[in-house]
């Protein structure tokens, strides 16, 4: 489920990237996935 958000936000930020469309709006949910990514790979870690 988490790839596949990841999956469609880096397509959109790369449309957005070469058609300039939302642009802010795409770097900003980019982020958000990516601070996701490091969260769920941090907490996973953690588990005994």
């Amino acid at each position: 489920m988490l790839w596949t958000i990841i999956g469609i936000i880096l397509a959109i930020w790369l449309i957005g990237l070469v058609l300039d469309i939302a642009g802010g709006l795409i770097n900003l949910l980019l982020i958000v996935a990516v601070i996701v990514i490091i969260y769920k790979v941090m907490k996973g870690r953690k588990k005994p």
